[in-house]
């Protein structure tokens, strides 16, 4: 089985030109900070109308950590938003299949919607305290195991530390 085309690129995730952006939502799917809160400004109303749908239909006590669920991604370039929560990450437990899990998931919806190009930003290292290079090789190795049939998948990170520990985990 070829191995999925995964590219690490420095930059805006929303405006990124792909099917679907992964969302590193709150549980709440409300919005919030970091990438959360930039995809909902930047995507518009569409995203949280939609987000409170999935909150009053099939989550109402939020989106579990690993899980994933899409949205209209608004005014974003992409088509599809699929949030996903990331675990906190902790030194006294391994949470690092909750980790993948999100990734799994995220491709799992991104099947279903029938995306071919999908752009994930770095899930759980930003306020989640994630280690870069652990969540670096997570990520990666998930999607290599997980993502075939994608045209691309785009690992998007916002710093030049994230940009180089995911550049490092693709090798």
């Amino acid at each position: 089985m070829p191995k999925p085309r995964i590219n690490p690129v420095q930059g805006d995730i929303t405006e990124q030109d792909v099917d679907a952006v992964v969302n590193a939502a709150n549980s709440s799917l409300l919005g919030g900070g970091g990438v959360d809160g930039a995809i909902h400004r930047r995507g518009g109303p569409d995203i949280l109308a939609e987000c409170r749908k999935l909150r009053a239909e099939r989550f109402p006590d939020g989106l579990p950590a690993g899980q994933a669920a899409a949205t209209t991604a608004g005014r974003l370039p992409a088509r599809w938003v699929i949030h996903t929560v990331g675990p906190v990450w902790s030194r006294q437990e391994d949470r690092s299949g909750l980790l993948a899990s999100c990734h799994r998931e995220s491709l799992r919806v991104a099947r279903e919607l029938g995306a071919r190009t999908v752009a994930f930003p770095a899930i759980s290292t930003g306020v989640y305290r994630w280690p870069l290079k652990d969540a670096a090789r997570i990520a990666v190795s998930t999607l290599q195991e997980e993502g075939e049939g994608f045209a691309e998948l785009r690992l998007v990170l916002f710093g030049k530390e994230a940009y180089e520990a995911f550049c490092a985990a693709v090798l």
